[in-house]
C-alpha cells in the first residue's frame, strides 16, 4: 500500500455533512493553497477516495449512511493515505476509537483554521518523508529479537512463522523500539521520531498506537512482556532474558 503526495497543490477530501462547516473549510483551505473536494456522507467519501485519490482526508466522525469510524477502517485496509479525524469535545472515547482504526491525527470542534492547517501540513510532510526510502530500507535490514522479526525493506513483521499485518505508523514505532531494545524511550522522543518534531497533538496518539502494537505482538496484551511501560518516562522494548 502506498500513498503519493502531489508535487502540485495537495488535494484534500473533506467528508462532512454540515454545510456551514463545509463552506468555511472550503474557503479557508483553498486560500491556503489546497484543492478541496467534498463528500457529504460516508459512502460518498469512499467513492470519492477511490476515484479522486486525495492526498489527505479530513473525516468527520458523525456522517450519514456510514460512520467516519467505518470509513476510516475501510480505507485503512487498502491505503496509508493520511486521515485526520474531526470530532466533538464530548466524544473523547470516539476519538480514541478513531486512532485505533488508523487515523493519523484528530482535531476537536470548534478549532481554529490555523491549527488545522498546521496539522494538515505536518501530516503531509511526514507522509512525504516516510515514502522516501531510507538507507536501511534500501539495504534490506532485518531486526530480530526473540521470535519477533522486522524486515525494513519488505515492510514485514513476523512472530515466528506468523506474518503480522501492520500499518505504517505502528511499523515505524516498532522499528524504533526494537532498534533501542533495552533502553527507555520517552514519550516525547517517540512522538518526535514517528510523528515529527512539528506534531501539535498530545500523547494520546502514541499511547493508542502502543496499545495496538501490544495487541498484535504480545501473548497477553493486558500483561505486556515485550513493550513495557516505564511510569513517568515512556516505553521500553525488553530484551530476552538469558536462557530463553
Amino acid at each position: 500500500m502506498t500513498t503519493s503526495i502531489s508535487s502540485q497543490q495537495p488535494r484534500i477530501l473533506i467528508a462532512e455533512d454540515e454545510e456551514s462547516f463545509i463552506d468555511a473549510l472550503t474557503v479557508g483551505l483553498s486560500r491556503e493553497g489546497f484543492v478541496i473536494e467534498v463528500a457529504h456522507d460516508g459512502l460518498q467519501a469512499l467513492e470519492m477516495f477511490e476515484s479522486h485519490h486525495p492526498d489527505l482526508i479530513l473525516l468527520d466522525l458523525m456522517l450519514p449512511r456510514m460512520s467516519g469510524i467505518d470509513v476510516c477502517r475501510t480505507i485503512r485496509a487498502r491505503s496509508n493515505v493520511p486521515i485526520i479525524m474531526v470530532t466533538a469535545k464530548a466524544t473523547e472515547i470516539d476519538t480514541v476509537v478513531g486512532l485505533e482504526v488508523g487515523a493519523d491525527d484528530y482535531v476537536v470542534k470548534p478549532f481554529r483554521l490555523r491549527e488545522l492547517v498546521a496539522r494538515i501540513r505536518a501530516v503531509l510532510r511526514r507522509t512525504a518523508n516516510s515514502s522516501s526510502p531510507s538507507s536501511s530500507e534500501t539495504n534490506g535490514e532485518i531486526l530480530e529479537i526473540g521470535e519477533l522479526r522486522l524486515d525494513t525493506k519488505r515492510h514485514e513483521v513476523a512472530m515466528g512463522s506468523k506474518i503480522i499485518q501492520m500499518p505504517l505508523k505502528e511499523f515505524e514505532l516498532l522499528e524504533i523500539l526494537m532498534r533501542n531494545a533495552g533502553n527507555v524511550l520517552t514519550r516525547d522522543m517517540l512522538i518526535e521520531r514517528v510523528w515529527g518534531s512539528d506534531y501539535v497533538g498530545d500523547t494520546k496518539t502514541l499511547d493508542v498506537h502502543i496499545k495496538r502494537l501490544r495487541a498484535r505482538i504480545e501473548a497477553d496484551p493486558t500483561h505486556p512482556q515485550l513493550i513495557t511501560t516505564i511510569r513517568g518516562l515512556g516505553y521500553r522494548f525488553e530484551l530476552p532474558t538469558r536462557g530463553k
